[in-house]
């Protein structure tokens, strides 16, 4: 059975990648959808490009660009000095690039450079980072770079009065242009949840993977989810972004 799965943000926590594609018994006839940020957080951000190089060559997957990936690559390409970026994850994702290849770093640096900023199905389910911002969707999005930093979209969807029907004279917009929209960049952590979370059409597959949440992979057509155990039972002498 062939399926179309959609992962949230990893941010380097390899092991519990891999505990995800066991539990839900993953084979190379499903298609992976990865939603961004595979970097800076946990210690495995390396690891984790290189096991998602490999993942790719075997087998149909999507990879969204976020923006933890577009700090990174900037940091990977000029060493760009970021102390933001640094507290935010960075310094884990520096730390762990000591040990690392000029050669592999240049396979990392494709592998970025190539990544999507988006990815609109058949079925006309929008898979971003972040989100958008144009009102006619991501086909004529004048900023792109909102699609892996807006926060406006998922923030337009919690604040939605639940009693308005799409056809509602003030229904936004952006909600009713795609049939579904997945999205992660915004731990549902922020709203006291650890599940995918269905607001409107979004569904926020973000599940704090970077904090103190577990990962998270989404059958898109049942909704049927899989976990990983909580990251820092997994990286039990670190702290993830949470430091």
């Amino acid at each position: 059975m062939k399926r179309t799965l959609v992962i949230g943000d990893i941010h380097g926590g390899l092991r519990a990648l891999k505990q995800i594609l066991e539990r839900a018994s993953v084979t190379t006839k499903d298609t992976l959808i990865f939603l961004g940020d595979y970097v800076d957080g946990w210690s495995e951000s390396p690891e984790l490009l290189d096991f998602l190089i490999d993942l790719g060559k075997k087998q149909n997957c999507i990879f969204i660009r976020g923006n933890h990936d577009e700090l990174a690559l900037h940091w990977l390409q000029n060493k760009h000095d970021n102390p933001t970026w640094a507290t935010h994850g960075g310094d884990s994702t520096m730390l762990a690039y000591e040990t690392v290849s000029e050669k592999d770093k240049k396979r990392h640096i494709e592998f970025l450079l190539a990544l999507e900023n988006y990815y609109l199905d058949p079925k006309n389910r929008l898979f971003v980072h972040a989100g958008f911002t144009n009102l006619n969707g991501v086909l004529q999005e004048h900023f792109p770079r909102m699609m892996y930093w807006d926060r406006t979209l998922w923030e337009t969807a919690l604040a939605l009065d639940k009693t308005m029907n799409p056809d509602d004279l003030y229904y936004p917009k952006r909600l009713t242009i795609y049939a579904e929209i997945y999205i992660g960049h915004t731990p549902v952590s922020k709203i006291g949840e650890t599940t995918p979370i269905q607001m409107a059409n979004i569904w926020n597959i973000d599940t704090g993977a970077a904090f103190t949440g577990p990962l998270t992979i989404l059958d898109v057509d049942t909704k049927d989810y899989w976990q990983s155990d909580l990251l820092p039972s997994l990286y039990p002498n670190e702290k993830g972004r949470s430091q």
